[in-house]
């Protein structure tokens, strides 16, 4: 029995930059720092200390020094900058290009020499394009209050929780069946459910597709479901083509059951557990967890309380059986913030307020997925279900076609679809569909409630002639911040379309949906052993839409390997499986579709040829600079150093009395504005003044400086071992 995940091909995972750069070992410092040679003689930029992040506009701050050929000592400095994000989640790397130099601080210079030094890494920093690893830029990213007003109502309710403590797996229905009859034959097929699901009306039967050699049978959709050898040669006719051959699977099996099929026409979760509940210790808690299954399942021994984690929500219960009711994460027990990430349960942290790992989940949840779009190549064609059907977007003025798979909105006379991450406009809903410009901004107030709520985490960045800036982040693909954590599906239940074809709309609950933080949301299934691998598939009537964290298409990879290594170890395996056959697909890039492949510009290939940065040979990653603009030295156990006039002396980063050296800074500035707020044309200037630079007296800079280097040391041990997966090593569930 295992549980297997497939690589989405809609989330998440923070990666920038068009794959052009791998990071390099911890140990390297991840390609920082960077140099650029000048005619003065060498600029080198230190890895960014990255503070604030809206939209595709980074605000960071770097120490910087100048290596002048008529001088014996670099010069050091800092700086406060602001560049777009030019992103590709593949890849985890991004480029911040279109730099603008902020202000400046050299505190070991007079002010004239000043003046000239910040001319000079003003001229040549923006040349640079820098290429930063998303695992640094996640680790390292300050830490702000993220939610937004609208996720906050997102549904906590629970779905109907099924316990089985034999093999079974969870076939479900979007509401009622919906039975059609199959043109050209005389069997019926149930349209709204991903399993490949058929009625023989001549002896009033079921059939359920499992896998190549193996179907079910029952006499009713609610079972009892039982193996048969007697399917119909016109059912048989109808199974879906394997997605990959056995040769390919490279499969390990064994000897089992066949699982019980449970089917569901409500919002349902299986768990499933080998057997009687097998309990082991969570090292150093008063926590317990449950090993004979897949599922986040734990138990607090002191109040004897079971909690589970479904689709990133706590939910507890005095019994197995129920009831079940919602916890908030900051309500957990306090022992949850103690899981060690070590710990075989470590898969529930992203879920637990205040540690790294839900702190990362958020900020991963706010980075955008960017291309450029070629609007001369960009094209959409929309298919509906006869002809086009509007209704009332509730909570605006907007109405949005209800039978079809692409969502199109009507607003104030114009229509607007998303196709992969690209909005298009139009002036009638058949088309022709061009790349828009530009949307309304009540698109934006969308609620959770809409099923169409997900379009609204998709934006227009800057639109230029021939080329449109455009982006996503997660919530295109159903990830969602609610209070401090990020949760799947906004948990609300939105009926699809049943016509001629079905048009299945965003499902948070029914595929056993868990986060990684490489690989972001997975689903799987509850049980294969031996020959039962069940399948889905669509075909006939299903159309499009979505179906858990990815379209059906692709899984099975992830959700074959991986049985008969124990519980945790069958996730391992699953897990890597699916993380290099989604890999291939560059699925956690939408931009890289194969449909957008036609769409959007290589743009970040430009910018590593245009870019004049390398990597500083062996030079150390050690230097930062505070929020101040002073300059310190890392060196370990042995402490820190402060640059002064006189060079590096040992410092033990006491609470200043006076203030700093005021910052040499650029004059213009500008009101800073939220994301929604912000123009789709990007201005030709952005905000150059900083935050005042009076220090605050109770501000402990020992603190401050010893977290920025356990950032970096977080970030650049995230890119380490994302290239040692990545390069075969494996994804383990550590």
């Amino acid at each position: 029995m295992r549980l297997p995940f497939v690589k989405t091909g809609l989330f998440f995972l923070l990666t920038l930059g068009g794959g052009l750069l791998v990071a390099a070992d911890a140990e390297q410092g991840s390609n920082w720092p960077r140099e650029i040679e000048i005619k003065e003689g060498l600029v080198v930029l230190y890895q960014p200390q990255p503070e604030n992040l809206e939209g595709n506009i980074l605000k960071a701050r770097a120490a910087v020094s100048v290596e002048m050929t008529n001088r014996d000592q670099p010069v050091f400095g800092a700086i406060w900058f602001s560049a777009e994000l030019r992103i590709d989640r593949s890849d985890r790397t991004a480029y911040m290009v279109g730099l603008d130099v902020d202000n400046i601080r050299i505190p070991e210079e007079d002010q004239d020499k000043a003046g000239a030094l910040a001319a000079l890494i003003e001229r040549e920093i923006p040349k640079m394009n820098i290429p930063i690893s998303m695992d640094n830029l996640l680790a390292t990213l300050e830490v702000v209050d993220a939610r937004a007003s609208a996720a906050q109502q997102i549904n906590t309710r629970p779905p109907k929780i099924v316990f089985s403590t034999e093999p079974a797996v969870l076939v479900p229905l979007d509401g009622k069946p919906q039975i059609r009859e199959v043109e050209g034959s005389s069997i019926r097929r149930v349209i709204n459910t991903p399993f490949t699901l058929l009625q023989d009306p001549a002896s009033d039967t079921f059939y359920l597709y499992a896998d190549e050699n193996t179907w079910y049978r029952a006499e009713a959709i609610e079972g009892p479901w039982q193996i048969t050898s007697g399917v119909p040669a016109g059912v048989a006719r109808l199974a879906p083509p394997a997605a990959e051959s056995e040769a390919e699977l490279d499969d390990e099996t064994g000897s089992g059951p066949p699982p019980k099929v449970i089917t569901s026409t409500e919002p349902t979760e299986l768990i499933v557990i080998d057997g009687k509940a097998d309990f082991s210790p969570v090292e150093g808690t008063q926590l317990l967890y449950v090993s004979n299954t897949e599922s986040d399942l734990l138990m607090d021994i002191g109040a004897q309380n079971y909690y589970v984690l479904l689709a990133g929500r706590w939910y507890t219960s005095k019994d197995l059986n129920g009831p079940w009711a919602y916890t908030a994460g900051d309500d957990l027990p306090t022992d949850f913030k103690a899981i060690p990430e070590s710990s075989e349960v470590n898969t529930v942290l992203y879920a637990v307020p205040g540690t790294k790992a839900a702190q990362e989940a958020v900020l991963d949840a706010q980075m955008p997925q960017t291309a450029a779009v070629d609007p001369s190549k960009a094209s959409l064609s929309v298919e509906y279900d006869g002809a086009p059907s509007f209704e009332d977007l509730d909570g605006t003025s907007l109405d949005y076609a209800v039978n079809t798979a692409t969502p199109v909105i009507l607003a104030s006379g114009r229509y607007y679809a998303v196709d992969e991450a690209i909005w298009f406009v139009a002036d009638n809903p058949s088309g022709s569909w061009a790349v828009a410009r530009e949307v309304p901004a009540e698109i934006y107030s969308i609620p959770p409630e809409s099923p169409l709520y997900y379009v609204t985490f998709v934006r227009i960045y800057k639109a230029e002639p021939d080329v449109v800036y455009v982006g996503y982040t997660p919530g295109y693909t159903n990830t969602y911040i609610y209070n401090t954590t990020v949760v799947y599906g906004t948990g609300y239940y939105y009926p699809g379309w049943y016509g001629r074809y079905y048009y299945p709309r965003y499902s948070t609950w029914g595929f056993h949906v868990r986060y990684t933080p490489w690989g972001g949301w997975r689903f799987g299934f509850s049980y294969s052993s031996g020959p039962f691998h069940f399948y889905m598939g669509g075909g006939g009537w299903y159309r499009g839409g979505w179906w858990g964290p990815v379209p059906y298409r692709g899984y099975h990879r992830g959700y074959r390997h991986g049985y008969n290594h124990g519980y945790r170890n069958g996730f391992n395996h699953g897990y890597a499986a699916g993380y290099v056959a989604g890999r291939h697909r560059d699925a956690d890039n939408l931009y890289k579709s194969r449909k957008n492949v036609a769409r959007t510009q290589p743009a970040t290939a430009a910018l590593a040829d245009r870019s004049r940065s390398r990597v500083a040979g062996t030079r150390a990653n050690n230097v930062y600079t505070d929020r101040d603009g002073n300059i310190y030295r890392d060196r370990g156990d042995d402490g820190w150093d402060k640059r002064t006039k006189d060079g590096w002396k040992k410092d033990d980063i006491q609470r200043p009395a006076t203030q700093p050296d005021r910052p040499v800074a650029k004059p213009e500035s500008r009101p800073q504005q939220l994301p929604e707020q912000r123009p789709q044309q990007r201005p030709e200037s952005r905000p150059a003044s900083r935050p005042s630079t009076q220090p605050s007296h109770s501000r402990d800079y020992s603190h401050d400086m010893n977290r920025s280097r356990d950032m970096r040391a977080r970030g650049n041990q995230r890119t380490s071992s994302y290239n040692r997966a990545r390069s075969g090593g494996g994804m383990r569930r550590r």
